[in-house]
């Protein structure tokens, strides 16, 4: 491999006394037992942080961004003589926008204001057709392992640019599937895995984003212990860990608690301010959809969040939505889950360009898989892993561009066609790191987020 030494190795050579490292440039810092600090990358990066949008159940891409004229000529004809799935065109439709003339369907009309913004990929694909193991994939690189998430390998990679927040956090994540693993950290350190914030488990998808448990306004409200307490309080605890972490020598789960201890109380002093939409103005509430009874409320809260967490330094925040898994009455389901998001992802966009954050912030939208061509007896639209559709925007994608295509129908990758594992490298390839030497020794082995497998798509680069 071309691994010499992987980030593990600097922040282990912190408890050998060897100080400054530099290895033929791929990292260059303070070796330290803390994965939270800022790291140098293995090449100049487009992007310094990632928003994914991650629209769980698998919106249709022939409903969306990939037209196919070729499914009039088919509409009502069944795939398979005798089956009643039936290829169908799609009901919503598509028009040129912007000047790059990109085909993007009514369903998402302010989305598709963004279309000179947008690099839309065509011809994705991946290795799993059921939710559970698709979604992991999709979060991890693996469907049947756990492995550390996406945004635990950025964070591990690249560091936090804020010490008082976590490098990583997902918005609503109990809307999806997968679990805590999607989001976790496995054998890469705690502090890399993602903070969850929004609702409880079993919340419905309508209702309002709620504050970080534990995390609350005013600052440190504690019915027993006053701010200046609560730090008496944990420098003893922090000094008798730390007595035990010197006998031990190493100890990698202690030390994990050391830090998140210290990262806790750090949030209490910034984390509510950032969460405090009452912050934003009336009007930029109103262009993300904000307000009582509204659909778009709960997206759009959790978009101008994650807009505010970008800004504030977080490395990686993913925002949840679902559940576009529409097997009946397409007709209904689809325009349900655009109309909840649409106004709040464009809002996203159009705010990140103007605050000039959009240049190196790499916005990723997508589902774990697509919608085949066909409507079943139910009116609805199955699962496809062969072709579906993602786009970025920002953070050095190349704007304004289709990239691949699926067949005529729709139904699966033809021409560049791009894996799951090559979006993972290029989205590192944009952060500024080389998928194949981030790595990380565990178990006897190096292991990456691509695994053994992924290509950067130079295409996919402005």
């Amino acid at each position: 491999m071309n691994r010499i030494f992987s980030r593990r190795d600097l922040l282990s050579a912190s408890s050998a006394g060897f100080g400054m490292l530099a290895f033929n440039g791929l990292f260059s810092r303070q070796a330290t037992a803390s994965p939270q600090l800022p790291a140098q990358t293995h090449f100049p990066a487009r992007a310094k942080r990632v928003i994914f949008l991650f629209m769980q159940g698998g919106p249709s891409q022939v409903d969306t961004f990939d037209y196919k004229p070729a499914l009039t000529k088919q509409h009502n004809v069944p795939n398979v003589k005798g089956s009643p799935n039936v290829y169908y065109q799609s009901p919503w439709a598509f028009k040129p926008r912007g000047q790059s003339g990109m085909l993007i369907s009514d369903l998402l009309p302010n989305i598709a204001r963004h279309a000179d913004d947008l690099c839309v990929i065509n011809s994705m694909h991946t290795d799993h057709n059921a939710h559970p193991q698709a979604i992991l994939q999709m979060n991890t690189g693996s469907f049947a392992f756990t492995r550390p998430s996406v945004g635990a390998w950025c964070v591990y990679g690249l560091g936090s640019e804020n010490q008082n927040l976590p490098g990583f956090i997902t918005i609503n994540p109990e809307f999806s599937g997968g679990g805590p693993l999607k989001y976790g950290s496995a054998f890469l350190p705690a502090a890399c895995a993602g903070t969850p914030i929004g609702q409880d488990s079993g919340a419905s998808a309508s209702a309002p984003a709620t504050p970080l448990k534990d995390i609350q306004l005013p600052f440190m409200k504690n019915a027993r212990l006053d701010a200046s307490a609560q730090r008496h309080q944990l420098d003893l605890v922090q000094s008798l860990n730390r007595q035990r972490l010197a006998r031990d020598g190493s100890n990698e789960a202690l030390e994990g608690l050391i830090n998140s201890a210290e990262m806790a109380f750090n949030m209490q002093r910034e984390m509510p301010g950032v969460m405090d939409l009452n912050k934003e103005s009336p009007a930029t509430r109103e262009m993300y959809g904000i307000g009582d009874g509204k659909p778009t409320d709960q997206i759009g809260r959790a978009c101008l969040m994650a807009r505010r967490f970008a800004e504030a330094g977080v490395r990686f925040i993913q925002v949840n939505h679902a559940f576009w898994d529409d097997h009946s009455d397409i007709f209904t389901g689809h325009p349900k889950h655009a109309l909840e998001t649409d106004q709040p992802v464009a809002a996203l966009l159009s705010d990140l360009k103007q605050r000039g954050l959009l240049d190196d912030t790499l916005v990723l939208w997508g589902g774990e898989f697509g919608r085949p061509p066909l409507l079943n007896k139910n009116k609805g639209r199955d699962h496809d892993n062969a072709g579906f559709t993602m786009w970025m925007a920002g953070g050095g994608a190349k704007p304004g561009i289709r990239y691949g295509s699926t067949d005529e129908t729709g139904f699966q990758a033809e021409q560049n066609k791009v894996h799951l594992h090559d979006l993972h490298a290029t989205m590192l390839h944009l952060l500024g790191l080389d998928h194949e030497r981030l790595t990380y020794r565990f178990g006897g082995r190096d292991f990456r987020l691509t695994d053994v497998f992924g290509e950067v798509k130079k295409g996919l680069i402005g």
